[in-house]
């Protein structure tokens, strides 16, 4: 008999096939070397096994009705660890291998094959399925001014803050929510190595009613309220950076008092009729267009002009090709520091994952990711089962209400049978039926099928 090599006592299997000769010459073999198996002849029906059993290797035709075996193999390399995926075919072809074993299958095995074939394989996968490659430590060396990055379009960022740094020009910051802009605002600002202060100010932040005293200050008796003289933002960062982040939101009130600092270099505390000068640089950032505000009346247009001498625009993450992989390395480091644990890795096809995402929320949205998933992932290893569903692909698809009551308890005597083993006194019992009945529904399946 040929051996095996299992990585516990019991190995369990799961055999897809529409071919009955084909998955009951498979269980014979397997069962006789002491294998578990279960079987299914539909992808929705191995997936509904799959989800109740926990598999260590799933073998598949790729021609199947309804849903082919690609979407089986991609569906579990992105839902379920360390399963192990041989792929088996009655009509071979180049396509067919390789896109089997891009979406994850680790062997393909041609119909007919022998016992030995059959066994040679299903030893190479359970293998493979067990030792993950370790995956070539990225450094962070290449990071400049405190911000991770190597792709092109971060290097026009850096060559921008090179050149603005020791200038006090007025600097605008653009890019989408989560790119970085208070980052490279502190870039601008500690690159000098000049220790001035430095005030981050979110204007979405503070209700409106309140930000002109959180900016400017008041003195003692200007509202009730105001017991004693308390200098703002403003006169906090003298001499240094002030850094209004969503400026885009403030109210065009707010925007003439900002104006007068920009042109002044002065403004009022509330209750004073005395200016205050101030000598402070102003970088602010936006996540929305201002040029939309100023045409639709919402951002004044000589402020926008004031605020547009020096602008540097953050790409999205989804631009920034390989330094998806640096920021990740550089939080997997960070977090593991942090949390006294082993550092992680990801698997490749994590990787891969994490790169074809579109990241609406960007360097953030990857940060907060790689947190929770050094708290919660207990192995060494982040694969794509570990991942958040929006980054798998699911072959599970819905077919709605539409459909006659037969179909639908067909489907669900066949997930029930697989689950079960196709063992017929199980599977009776747990439908409410008797035997002969449920064999009778099973022959008029196969005949229809």
């Amino acid at each position: 008999m040929n051996s095996v090599s299992k990585s516990r006592s019991v190995t369990n299997v799961l055999v897809v096939d529409d071919s009955v000769e084909t998955v009951e010459l498979i269980k014979r073999n397997l069962e006789a070397a002491s294998f578990r198996v279960y079987v299914a002849h539909q992808v929705q029906s191995a997936i509904a096994i799959l989800s109740s059993v926990p598999m260590d290797l799933v073998i598949t035709d790729l021609k199947m009705p309804d849903q082919n075996g690609i979407q089986l193999v991609r569906h579990v390399s992105e839902n379920f660890k360390h399963v192990g995926i041989l792929v088996i075919t009655g009509f071979p072809s180049i396509e067919g291998a390789v896109n089997s074993i891009k979406v994850g299958a680790e062997e393909y095995l041609v119909k007919p094959f022998t016992e030995e074939e059959l066994f040679n394989a299903v030893n190479r996968v359970l293998s493979k399925a067990s030792n993950y490659k370790r995956k070539k430590e990225i450094t962070t060396e290449d990071s400049t001014f405190g911000i991770i990055g190597a792709s092109e379009p971060m290097q026009d960022v850096f060559k921008t803050i090179a050149k603005v740094k020791t200038t006090n020009a007025t600097v605008l910051i653009t890019g989408e929510s989560g790119t970085g802009k208070e980052l490279v605002a502190r870039a601008l600002h500690y690159s000098t190595g000049v220790q001035t202060p430095f005030v981050p100010v979110n204007c979405g932040g503070i209700p409106d009613t309140l930000l002109e005293s959180e900016l400017f200050g008041y003195v003692k008796g200007a509202f009730t309220g105001a017991n004693e003289t308390r200098a703002g933002f403003f006169q906090t960062a003298d001499g240094g950076t002030i850094f209004l982040d969503e400026i885009g939101n403030t109210s065009l009130s707010m925007q003439a008092k900002l104006l007068r600092v920009l042109q002044e270099k002065e403004f009022y505390m509330i209750g004073s009729k005395k200016p205050q000068k101030v000598n402070v640089r102003v970088v602010a950032a936006t996540n929305v267009d201002l040029k939309e505000l100023v045409k639709k009346g919402l951002f004044r247009e000589d402020l926008y002009y004031r605020l547009f001498i020096i602008t540097i625009d953050l790409p999205p993450l989804r631009l920034r090709g390989n330094d998806i992989e640096l920021l990740t390395e550089y939080f997997l480091s960070k977090y593991a520091r942090e949390l006294n644990k082993h550092k992680m890795r990801l698997s490749d096809k994590a990787m891969n994952a994490l790169i074809a995402y579109n990241w609406p929320g960007n360097v953030r949205e990857l940060q907060n990711l790689i947190h929770r998933l050094t708290i919660l992932v207990e192995d060494e290893f982040i694969d794509v089962p570990d991942l958040p569903e929006t980054f798998r692909y699911s072959a599970y698809q819905d077919k709605g209400m539409d459909r006659p009551l037969v179909e639908v308890e067909q489907e669900y005597i066949m997930k029930v049978l697989g689950s079960h083993r196709n063992n017929i006194s199980h599977t009776a019992r747990i439908l409410g039926i008797d035997r002969k009945t449920l064999r009778e529904k099973i022959k008029r399946i196969k005949k229809n099928a």
